[in-house]
């Protein structure tokens, strides 16, 4: 008998098989599994389902369970059009098509403890998706490598689209606090409440949270640090490609609450109860079309102050310390063909006045190449490289700098995108081995580097460590930047730009 426990044992040493393991959070018993050192729980809920009265509603916690939920599998993806590799996002990038469902508020965690006391760094991933799809349960953010590095792991879903961020008046007198929308960001509070309440089980520090995004996980980020209803939850924050200091998918309540009242009329029904009576899915169909538009971050002086810059230049942001970056290839979300040196000229005298002159220094365009090269730039700058910027310049804490400029290995019979948006995701996240790709040495070695970089960051606040290259916190008087790639480096880049696009 013992000699086959033994065997058993051995086995599943060798070969990774899943054990059970259970643990007591404040709402129930949760069973996950554990497999090479490293034990995991998915699909564990931390707020109750937002349906019916619930809909376009602040989450509510957990209503406590009996016995043991099973925690083994990634809950539903958040209701969104069927998701489908695209372009250069294939499947790896992109949610699972089945099951997506308004029940979706749900977290996955990896956590390397073995008890309760080790009070370890926490991780909280929140995935991108323009606000209007995305999962946590993408290959590129498995959570696996990350816990091995020393620090627990959590992804979190959270409401997208029309179900996450419509506003309306009807809705903003019911709240309580005359606003509405912004409830795809209160689902990622909920989640950090979660956090602070129940990590500890798992071997977290709930005094030592990063959260950290890319693209609107990035413009959550950001708005969470602006948040006056976020602070205390979370001590760091990533930003990776974005930010709501560049003014894009933002809308006073008014204009929020009007496209409200302009999706109601669009919808055929007469007010919030007859849209709560319509099945999500059918709402996300009459959502997705083209005149409807879309839903985004709301102004409410709730969740989020009426004049973010303002409010950044008065430092009253949640004061945390802060890495932030950008990918050459954000450029390419935003159009750029057909610019010619009349066209950028024009457009540049249009919104720069008097100022045409400096900022042709900044972006020349003496031929249409050039002033193609120049929209690239300026739609890169403004998209991801200026938040980053106004971060840095108004923390109080340290802010550290990069941009991403690694273009990866080809897959065989693929377009080569460049360094496409979202690229950086797996090397930062150390899931190269969830990107089918047949990836070289010294991308390996790129991936070692990054991740270690920002498990340092959640650790200690500083990426800095050891057998790293030195990267030093921004300074705004020399401009000095992390540039990864395959030799990866700090540059002193875009500082006068940055100081003409901001002043």
């Amino acid at each position: 008998m013992k000699t086959k426990i033994l065997s058993t044992l051995l086995i599943m040493l060798c070969f990774g098989i899943k054990a059970q393991t259970i643990v007591t959070t404040r709402d129930g018993k949760v069973k996950g599994y554990s497999i090479n050192d490293i034990r995991v729980f998915k699909g564990i809920p931390f707020a109750q389902p937002p349906v019916g009265d619930l809909r376009w509603k602040a989450p509510q916690p957990v209503e406590p369970w009996k016995g043991v939920k099973e925690c083994t599998e990634f809950g539903p993806s958040p209701i969104q059009n069927k998701p489908e590799p695209f372009l250069c996002w294939t499947e790896e990038f992109i949610a699972k098509p089945e099951p997506l469902s308004e029940d979706c508020l749900y977290l996955n965690l990896w956590t390397p403890a073995k008890s309760e006391t080790e009070k370890l760094p926490v991780f909280v991933w929140i995935y991108g998706g323009g606000l209007n799809s995305g999962s946590a349960n993408c290959d590129i953010y498995d959570g696996a490598q990350m816990a091995k590095q020393g620090i627990v792991y959590v992804s979190i879903n959270y409401r997208v689209g029309v179900l996450g961020f419509m506003a309306h008046p009807e809705l903003s007198e019911e709240s309580g606090h005359n606003a509405s929308g912004n409830y795809g960001f209160m689902d990622q509070l909920q989640a950090l409440k979660w956090v602070k309440n129940n990590i500890e089980a798992f071997g977290g520090d709930p005094e030592n949270v990063t959260i950290a995004g890319q693209s609107a996980g990035s413009f959550s980020v950001n708005v969470q640090i602006a948040s006056p209803l976020a602070k205390g939850y979370f001590q760091k924050a990533i930003t990776q490609s974005g930010g709501i200091l560049s003014g894009r998918l933002m809308q006073d309540l008014p204009s929020a609450e009007q496209q409200g009242l302009s999706f109601q009329k669009f919808a055929g029904k007469s007010s919030i109860a007859d849209l709560r009576a319509i099945p999500a899915n059918e709402l996300q169909k009459i959502s997705s079309e083209s005149a409807v538009g879309r839903f985004g971050v709301v102004l409410d002086d709730y969740f989020l102050p009426t004049d973010l810059l303002e409010y950044f230049k008065e430092g009253k942001q949640n004061q945390v310390s802060v890495l932030s970056g950008w990918v050459t290839g954000d450029s390419s979300l935003f159009p750029a063909s057909g610019v010619t040196t009349t066209s950028f000229k024009k457009d540049a005298f249009d919104n720069y006045g008097d100022r045409t002159g400096e900022f042709l220094e900044f972006f020349p365009a003496n031929t249409d190449e050039e002033a193609t090269a120049s929209q690239k730039k300026l739609n890169l700058l403004n998209f991801a490289g200026v938040p980053s910027y106004l971060l840095a310049k108004y923390m109080d804490k340290n802010v550290w700098l990069y941009e991403f400029t690694h273009v990866p290995t080809d897959k065989p019979g693929f377009p080569n995108y460049g360094a496409f948006h979202t690229s950086e995701v797996p090397f930062a996240l150390h899931t190269l081995d969830q990107w089918q790709r047949d990836w070289k040495p010294e991308e390996r070695t790129l991936e070692n580097q990054m991740s270690a970089y920002w498990v340092n960051f959640a650790k200690r606040g500083n990426p800095n460590g050891e057998n790293l290259p030195v990267w030093n916190a921004y300074d705004i008087d020399n401009g000095n930047i992390m540039v990864f790639d395959t030799d990866l480096g700090m540059q002193d880049i875009y500082k006068e730009e940055f100081e003409f696009l901001t002043n």
